[in-house]
């Protein structure tokens, strides 16, 4: 991520870029707030269903692990890369209609996997489900900004705990469906993504009305300098970063390690990691709810630095100790989630679109980098080593210190 990407998204959008001027005493749409969680859970289960099945896959086409590698690189190309420029196409002309293509592409990735016969099907499939999620996480984001009745942040929250349990619930299907009844099932799981689309289509129309019913207006820029908004820009991505790198120690080598160091079975591990993401999930919707009451900076500070104390100490402890440091680490690093993408949409409004995609399709994909990095890490040094490291990054967290305060900013 350059300096100048963010000077030019730093920048005031032209006068034709317009947003609806939502009445002073707005309703949160709540109905509209739920269809979008939980498409959102929909379009994130299709794509964790890829990883958990990648096993049968291997087994089936007799893949290599660097074929297994192109396949995730594909995927996450189509699915991060993109976001930042879809989301800015659509700040210009914001299409809410897309939200239903974006579905629909993910819905033929799946069936394209269910039907593979050759290596290029399945590299076809994975691209076609990263371009659905790509064109879906921009413009939900921004349907839930209008939706949300001025709570950004429960409605930011609302939006991403769909996702966090999309991504639970994918490797649950993988492993009692996909698995023992085969590759074919997932032409079956594709289903849910066709009602999706249906769904989303009805949001789509939905906020077609709201904008074209509200006055249109000129969206002035927040009264900060460019290099400040560049400034916390760049720490709001180091944050994200931090974030990332953190959790994908968690989700991809969490259950080694618990394996390594108290002998538990595959399955005691596994519901560890029931817990991590159950924590993960309450930490979203708290701290969503808390950025609306006591302000997004301080949910910021408070998870990157509160988290800090319990991830030093979960290396150390006994098992029970674990069990409970997993909830609190999980919960309290996953709260700053929605605060860190409300703040960034508040430092640069009209750029709703844009922001969404950049710390979506940004956090999604370095969480694969750290998830590969770690693992050359831990086969060099071991998995206790990993998580020694990983411990201490909550402490760039300080780094906060450079956001300005609220009252600078303008929220839309």
């Amino acid at each position: 991520m350059s300096t100048g990407n963010f000077s030019s998204m730093a920048a005031p959008p032209p006068p034709r870029t317009a947003a609806p001027a939502a009445p002073s005493a707005a309703r949160t749409a709540w109905p509209v707030l739920i269809a979008i969680s939980l498409c959102h859970m929909v379009n994130d289960i299709l794509q964790s269903l890829l990883s958990a099945i990648y096993p049968l896959l291997k087994d089936e086409f007799s893949l290599s692990y660097a074929q297994i590698g192109l396949m995730t690189f594909a995927f996450q190309v189509t699915a991060s890369l993109l976001q930042p420029v879809v989301g800015m196409v659509t700040d210009r002309r914001p299409m809410p209609r897309s939200l239903a293509v974006g579905m629909l592409c993910s819905f033929v990735g799946v069936l394209t996997l269910a039907q593979a016969g050759s290596y290029a099907m399945l590299l076809t499939g994975a691209m076609l489900i990263g371009l659905g999620s790509s064109i879906f996480h921009p413009e939900s984001s921004r349907v839930a900004r209008t939706a949300s009745g001025g709570r950004f942040g429960t409605a930011q929250s609302l939006f991403q705990l769909g996702g966090n349990g999309g991504q639970a619930l994918g490797p649950l299907l993988a492993a009692f469906l996909v698995v023992p009844l085969g590759r074919p099932v997932l032409g079956w799981l594709g289903l849910i993504a066709l009602a999706g689309a249906g769904v989303l289509w009805q949001v789509g129309r939905w906020a077609e009305g709201r904008r074209k019913a509200g006055a249109l207006r000129h969206v002035e820029g927040p009264p900060l300098a460019r290099g400040r908004i560049v400034m916390a820009i760049t720490v709001l991505a180091v944050l994200s970063m931090t974030k990332a790198f953190y959790m994908a120690s968690l989700t991809s080598y969490y259950t080694f390690f618990l394996i390594d160091k108290f002998e538990m079975s595959a399955q005691g591990a596994q519901i560890m990691l029931f817990l991590l993401l159950f924590g993960a999930a309450a930490g979203v919707m708290l701290g969503g709810i808390a950025g609306d009451r006591i302000g997004t900076r301080r949910v910021i500070w408070f998870s990157i630095l509160g988290v800090l104390p319990f991830s030093l100490l979960m290396p150390h402890v006994g098992l029970a100790a674990t069990a409970v440091l997993t909830v609190l680490v999980g919960g309290i690093m996953a709260s700053a989630a929605p605060a860190i993408v409300v703040f960034a949409q508040e430092l640069v409004p009209g750029r709703t679109g844009l922001i969404a995609g950049l710390f979506f399709g940004f956090a999604f994909g370095m969480g694969g980098i750290a998830a590969a990095v770690l693992g050359q890490v831990a086969d060099a040094q071991g998995i206790r080593f990993v998580f020694l490291i990983c411990s201490v990054l909550p402490a760039l967290g300080l780094l906060t210190a450079f956001l300005p305060k609220e009252r600078e900013l303008v929220r839309l």
